[in-house]
């Protein structure tokens, strides 16, 4: 019998080995993750735009497993919880889908405020945590700081900010991941 380390370490390799095989898959993910970053960085509200309406499509996706989920288990406790879920995600699906503009400005409150919330919460974080944390209490500090500089930006730009917000953090999420792929593809190959 394997111990869960065992098991983790028999896991670990089969992982590193598929990265190693298929490096150029990896190299070629990253790349295009790149190019579709820079692209919704350099033209942000058509990305915005791109964001609300896929998101307003798995709205509707998620309403209609919702709705035939909910009928097809009618009889359990919840039908009524469960109908109004279903029936509130096909109206956030309707709103994003007939009236993108405003739902791209009503995805940009929501990403600012949760900039607010997560900076703040990263503040308090650092700063309970700073003797336990030592040298990286402050750059959790940091991070906090910059979440709430963010947030002040978008937030304090509205309703004009809402053309680019989600665009560019979308894009910077796209380049940044892309780079990940492309630098883990390069170390896995350089070991062969």
């Amino acid at each position: 019998m394997t111990t869960p380390s065992q098991d983790f370490e028999r896991l670990q390799l089969k992982v590193s080995t598929a990265v190693r095989e298929h490096w150029k898959a990896f190299l070629f993910e990253g790349i295009a993750l790149v190019i579709l970053g820079l692209a919704a960085i350099v033209v942000p509200p058509l990305a915005s735009l791109a964001v609300t309406i896929f998101l307003g499509w798995l709205f509707f996706a998620g309403g209609i497993v919702g709705l035939a989920a909910t009928f097809w288990a009618r009889r359990m406790p919840g039908f009524w919880w469960s109908l109004l879920s279903a029936v509130l995600a096909l109206v956030a699906a309707f709103v994003l889908l007939m009236r993108p503009a405003q739902g791209v400005l009503t995805l940009t409150i929501v990403v600012g405020a949760y900039f607010l919330a997560e900076g703040a919460v990263s503040i308090m974080y650092a700063l309970e945590h700073r003797r336990e944390l030592s040298q990286r209490w402050g750059w959790m500090l940091i991070a906090g700081v910059m979440d709430i500089i963010i947030a002040g930006i978008i937030i304090a730009g509205l309703p004009g900010s809402a053309a680019w917000a989600l665009g560019l953090l979308v894009g910077l999420n796209l380049i940044f991941g892309g780079a990940s792929l492309i630098g883990m593809a390069f170390a896995a190959h350089s070991k062969d």
